[in-house]
């Protein structure tokens, strides 16, 4: 697909208009410089012969491609939202960024800035243009200096990378998106394979470099073809762009009153027991889903009953306690949201954090002291939801946000009872007794301060119904903190 079949494909039809200023071409040494490859790592060059100038691969490349250089840059529609597009054009020396081009892309970043516009770039290239040299390497240095202020100004940055995305552009502006997507079957990586086997004498081994394998190690957020990247590009703008809309699901009234710590310890771990893919299913909409190289953490963008949000996770389904790797993903989410300025909305339901040789040589301990300082000095409005099972580091990891919510049979405490009762009494008998003395309760916590809001479990209750109240409460909440 060529950059300009990717804009029809992903903005309002007759909504793009080009930023792009006609390429005024240097004489001298850049031009005249001749070369049999165009690019750093891409499967294929585009260039002409070895012994054409340099001057003459550019005019026949422009012929093959139809652009006067690899990157197309202005601004259009997407589902009637203003976004600035950067298009790479694989036709034109294999998509190469040399100075003209990354000057062109520099100047779109700046101008997005400057609009306050998201930006939507897609990826095809080799990386930075071999006839050029060094100063176009550093070129991608000056691109990525002016998507750091892009981001710093609160403005989105998504990303999709084409087939092949490989050198300095996936190691630069490829890889700085708050959201990066890439196509199906798409060689994207540092360095590009031929370049390996040439310099190392054997082939990088196969499916390594492949957009299916880096989603599945949370190099990227996920693998979406062209024809699918409106419906995404549509649900993740609605949550960064789109203002709040009213609330229209129903809160729950009342503070209910003292539970049994043991009978909340047995119901939340109930195998019906919502969770909070229950939560986003009945009270969420316009979720985009992010990387779960862990999955017992989920991060997405979305709107809590209309309101705006990033949303990180414990997964009960998974039934598994969090690991380094989770914490750290945990911690991706609480950075997006500040990146963002958008508020974040943390869900607890653990049986803990792990515990094995593998997790104290990952760091589990620092991870959870991370993110609760992380947690604990964002800038922007944090809610955290106590759901089901709170237990230990895990939990606390989640848990210092401006306002705390509680399900009327969720519970926190330092161990589960059965090891509270191991350290207390020498074996796990007295587990009952020990959620009873512990004050682990969401009325207990209430009570001293921890949580700020219970809601309501009523006997007739579902997971359906339950998730929209929790929703309700934390719109209400969001709504609340950013008055």
């Amino acid at each position: 697909m060529s950059a300009r079949e990717l804009i029809e494909v992903v903005l309002d039809p007759g909504s793009f208009e080009s930023w792009d200023r006609p390429i005024e071409r240097e004489s001298g040494h850049d031009e005249s410089r001749s070369s049999s490859s165009s690019s750093t790592g891409s499967s294929s060059s585009g260039s002409s012969s070895s012994g054409s100038s340099y001057r003459e691969q550019l005019e026949a490349a422009a012929k093959r491609a139809g652009t006067d250089e690899a990157v197309l840059t202005g601004r259009g529609l997407m589902r009637g939202r203003p976004v600035a597009v950067v298009a790479s054009e694989f036709a034109f020396l294999g998509g190469s960024i040399g100075r003209a081009a990354a000057g062109r892309i520099t100047d779109a970043v700046l101008r997005a800035t400057a609009e306050r516009l998201p930006i939507l770039a897609s990826t095809a290239s080799g990386g930075t243009r071999m006839q050029e040299g060094a100063p176009a390497f550093v070129e991608m240095v000056r691109i990525s200096r002016a998507l750091m202020a892009h981001k710093a100004a609160g403005l989105p940055y998504l990303v999709h990378l084409r087939h092949p995305t490989t050198g300095g552009v996936f190691a630069s502006w490829g890889s700085l998106g708050h959201i990066t997507v890439a196509e199906p079957g798409a060689l994207v990586g540092f360095l590009g394979p031929k370049v390996y086997e040439a310099l190392y004498g054997k082939p990088f081994p196969a499916g390594v470099q492949t957009s299916e394998n880096l989603a599945a190690h949370g190099v990227i957020d996920g693998v979406v073809a062209a024809a699918d990247l409106p419906v995404l590009l549509d649900r993740a703008l609605a949550v960064l762009v789109d203002p709040p809309t009213a609330p229209v699901l129903t809160r729950r009234t009342g503070i209910p009153g003292p539970a049994d710590g043991w009978d909340s310890v047995l119901r939340t771990r109930r195998p019906d027991r919502i969770g909070v893919r229950e939560l986003l299913r009945h009270g969420a909409t316009s979720t985009v889903r992010l990387t779960e190289p862990d999955a017992s953490i989920l991060v997405a963008l979305t709107r809590l009953d209309g309101q705006p949000c990033v949303l990180v996770g414990q997964d009960r389904s998974q039934d598994k306690p969090m690991g380094p790797t989770a914490l750290r993903q945990a911690r991706r989410g609480m950075h997006l949201a500040e990146d963002l300025g958008l508020p974040l909305v943390t869900v607890i339901d653990t049986p803990g954090a792990e515990l094995s040789p593998a997790a104290e040589e990952g760091g589990v301990a620092a991870e959870i002291a991370r993110c609760i300082a992380t947690l604990a000095t964002l800038d922007v409005p944090t809610i955290s939801v106590l759901l089901g099972q709170g237990t230990g580091g895990g939990a606390l990891a989640l848990l210092p946000a401006s306002t705390v919510i509680a399900a009327e049979h969720s519970w926190l405490a330092p161990l589960p009872p059965e090891g509270a009762s191991t350290i207390m009494y020498g074996d796990t008998t007295h587990a009952a007794a020990m959620a009873s003395t512990q004050r682990i309760t969401a009325t207990d916590l209430h009570a001293t301060g921890t949580v700020h809001r219970v809601v309501p479990e009523p006997d007739d209750d579902t997971p359906e119904s339950l998730a929209k109240a929790l929703a309700a409460e934390c719109a209400a909440q969001l709504t609340t903190l950013a008055s």
